[in-house]
């Protein structure tokens, strides 16, 4: 189980467990609650309650139960470990790869890959920070751990937080960069579709062209994370992305499962050193041979 352990400071004297625990460690309410109602908290090796009042110089320990993991089943697939320390993994999943099992899925998923990957541990709960479409290959995060995963997705939509996206787009922009800035809202009587919908929540996409044709290539930097926010955006434009079965025109014979939307850098302050880590992925190859067959107006 995760364990928390600080020597108090000087400047936290006279405050409660609990307010150090939610307040200096980051934990979540909901980490705290099991900790508490599980005897998992010390301070100098003997057991105290959340409202104790601290001294500077003692030591502080909070361990963190897990709940009762999920096992899925495990599935081989190869992974690509882009980055992994002691608290996540940063792994460039190939499209058309599902993030996450469903409950009527019998294909391999991350979350199933990840599983074989680690030799089928008796304790594994899976924690993605972000996800992706599995049309969408590319970068995603997945936490070792409950406090991790609560302080990195503390962390998406804000400054310390960079998704950058490269995507094929049908068609050209009429500017060679800017700000998307329009609500999206799910479609009248849909699931799953999304459209630009006055009243919808706010969404802001930033977009470079890098290339322009009767294809473009075109970088996008997310400020907000809605669903399927990339692709919406691109569409209303009149450019939606290559291969988009729901927003634009699929390509199965190009890009089988797929379409043309790429995560590929993020960047972030780590949760623990607060140092700054960038992790990229290449432009995977199908994506290339569409601009490959590219056609200018010029």
């Amino acid at each position: 189980m995760p364990t928390h352990r600080i020597i108090i400071l000087p400047e936290m004297e006279g405050r409660s467990i609990r307010s150090i625990a939610l307040g200096c460690i980051g934990m979540s309410s909901s980490q705290f609650k099991r900790a508490k109602f599980e005897g998992c908290i010390t301070l100098d090796g003997v057991r105290a309650t959340a409202d104790v009042r601290v001294r500077a110089g003692q030591q502080l320990c909070l361990s963190v139960p897990e709940k009762e993991a999920f096992r899925p089943r495990a599935m081989e697939a190869p992974l690509t470990i882009a980055y992994e320390d002691d608290c996540f993994w940063v792994i460039d999943k190939p499209a058309p790869m599902p993030s996450v099992c469903g409950s009527a899925q019998d294909v391999v998923t991350l979350e199933n890959a990840l599983y074989a990957y680690l030799g089928q541990p008796q304790t594994f709960l899976y924690r993605p920070v972000n996800r992706l479409d599995k049309g969408t290959s590319g970068l995603m995060i997945v936490a070792k751990n409950a406090h991790i995963q609560y302080l990195l997705q503390q962390q998406l939509h804000t400054d310390g937080f960079v998704r950058e996206y490269l995507a094929v787009i049908d068609g050209r922009l009429a500017q060679q960069e800017g700000l998307i800035d329009l609500p999206i809202a799910k479609a009248d009587g849909a699931t799953v579709r999304r459209e630009v919908r006055q009243g919808g929540r706010e969404a802001r996409t930033y977009y470079r062209v890098l290339q322009q044709g009767s294809r473009s290539l075109v970088r996008l930097r997310l400020d907000t994370g809605r669903t399927h926010q990339i692709r919406v955006h691109m569409a209303h434009m009149g450019c939606p992305v290559t291969g988009d079965f729901l927003y634009g025109t699929e390509l199965p014979g190009e890009l089988p499962g797929r379409f043309a939307l790429h995560s590929a850098l993020i960047r972030l302050r780590h949760p623990l050193t607060h140092e700054w880590l960038t992790v990229e992925s290449p432009i995977p190859a199908a994506l290339l041979a569409l601009l490959a067959k590219n056609t200018s107006d010029r």
